[in-house]
């Protein structure tokens, strides 16, 4: 909903997007590559087709967000040549490449779109391996460095806490349950720290283990940050937004990874 609706959210996606152009804080991407925690694979893919379409993967919403379209291009050069220099460049990763049957999920648009309004610039959407491990999916994401010296735009789409089964609808932005706001700071401090090791819940705590599972009883909106913090470098300008709440249960903490001004 914060796609159609003017909420803090999507102000802020807005304002973020707004850095990005001619004599701006930001160079406008080539490309945006995109890891939406709404496309789960078999093995990694990347969409290649010429035109994505839009894709509604929800259900019992207004008429007014099924109506959304995101006419942006694709890019299947720049697919397959990402592709091949991934597969070619390490022996425990093969990146597949899908030619007709997604297109660009809610992950994608709904903040892209805020971002990007007029739909100018080409995006390319990876998956998320189902069969990969958390240091799996951070190893593939270090090996996406290379594009940004390319003029290319990784946006990681998930959330640091999600747990859909115990929202409260009523809950204001700055509610949340002991234990969403425990795991999200737990979050932000390894971010900020950069420990790959913990955020991959490795020689973690039991009580951390828990509060795991509680905000996220499937990993599939944690795992993208794990591709935007390995495709960063230790030298980057780090900054937090959006580090408020929904319904609860659901963090909507977001990250910028800057190379530093020179």
């Amino acid at each position: 909903m914060n796609a159609i609706m003017d909420t803090p959210f999507k102000d802020e996606w807005q304002r973020i997007g707004g850095f990005f152009g001619e004599h701006k804080r930001w160079t406008k991407p080539k490309l945006i590559l995109c890891v939406s925690a709404h496309w789960c694979t078999e093995g990694s893919l990347l969409t290649a087709m010429p035109r994505p379409k839009t894709i509604h993967d929800f259900g019992g919403f207004p008429q007014a967000l099924f109506e959304q379209q995101y006419a942006v291009a694709g890019d299947p050069t720049a697919a397959k040549a990402l592709a091949a220099r991934v597969n070619q460049a390490s022996k425990a990763v093969s990146l597949g490449l899908d030619e007709e049957h997604w297109g660009l999920d809610h992950g994608t648009w709904s903040v892209l779109k805020p971002m990007f309004p007029l739909g100018d610039i080409p995006v390319v959407q990876l998956s998320l391996d189902v069969l990969a491990s958390l240091e799996q999916h951070m190893a593939l994401g270090a090996q996406l460095n290379f594009l940004r010296d390319e003029g290319v735009l990784i946006v990681a789409s998930g959330n640091t806490v999600h747990n859909l089964g115990a929202m409260q609808r009523l809950a204001p932005d700055t509610q949340a349950y002991g234990w969403t706001a425990e795991f999200d700071d737990w979050v932000a401090e390894k971010i900020v720290h950069r420990d790959m090791d913990a955020l991959c819940m490795k020689e973690v705590s039991a009580q951390i283990l828990e509060l795991f599972k509680l905000a996220h009883p499937n990993m599939d909106h944690y795992i993208p940050l794990l591709y935007a913090i390995a495709a960063s470098e230790p030298q980057d300008e780090m900054s937090f937004f959006n580090d408020q709440y929904q319904f609860a249960s659901i963090s909507m903490r977001s990250c910028v990874w800057d190379a530093p001004s020179h």
